[in-house]
């Protein structure tokens, strides 16, 4: 109850946010990243993420699969942008670790929230930073003591139009939280991930 509480205060949060912005937001002139905007200059995307865990947390872990929902709302023109991020995340667990039958581990479900901002170097290409909560679903059946941890993801990505109101946003991140048992580096999640997004 807690976990939903805090995830819905979350999410109106960054709604409130996201219409504040766009209401004091005029729409952003044509520049040569020919990227598609609506008519308050916010930009929507709808993608999916996969990933490979890193550092300790591979050692447990093989993959991730998941999606996520994005607004990136102008500051400069098309070349400096607000992120607000949320998805979900299934962190898929190894089986026979070490060689032991049955000797499993338990999948992460997460749902990581995040904001942070989005410059585009030069037409069509970008670095962004993003940092928030991540809330763990699962916590008592992965056996840790937190359900909610610090997340941070720098990535670079592209982000090219496709039609006159669509484009494709394809990046790489870094993304990593603290740890969810304190003093356990195994309780970090860490994976470099990819997002494909189709955006409107």
């Amino acid at each position: 109850m807690k976990n939903t509480f805090k995830i819905s205060a979350l999410a109106l949060a960054f709604a409130a946010f996201a219409f504040s912005a766009k209401a004091q937001t005029t729409t952003p002139t044509t520049t040569s990243t020919s990227t598609t905007t609506t008519p308050g200059g916010i930009r929507y995307s709808i993608g999916v993420d996969a990933g490979i865990p890193v550092g300790n947390f591979k050692d447990n872990y093989k993959w991730n699969l998941g999606g996520s929902v994005q607004a990136d709302i102008p500051v400069l023109s098309n070349q400096l942008f607000v992120t607000v991020n949320a998805g979900y995340n299934n962190i898929f667990g190894k089986k026979d670790i070490d060689g032991i039958a049955g000797n499993d581990a338990t999948a992460f479900h997460l749902i990581p929230v995040k904001a942070g901002l989005k410059y585009f170097i030069i037409p069509n290409f970008y670095v962004q930073g993003e940092a928030g909560a991540a809330f763990l679903l699962n916590r008592k059946d992965v056996g840790v003591d937190k359900s909610t941890a610090f997340v941070y993801a720098p990535q670079i990505g592209v982000q090219f139009p496709v039609s006159a109101s669509s484009f494709i946003d394809a990046g790489i991140r870094y993304e990593a939280t603290t740890k969810y048992t304190t003093g356990v580096d195994n309780s970090k999640v860490s994976f470099i991930g990819l997002r494909v997004a189709y955006g409107f």
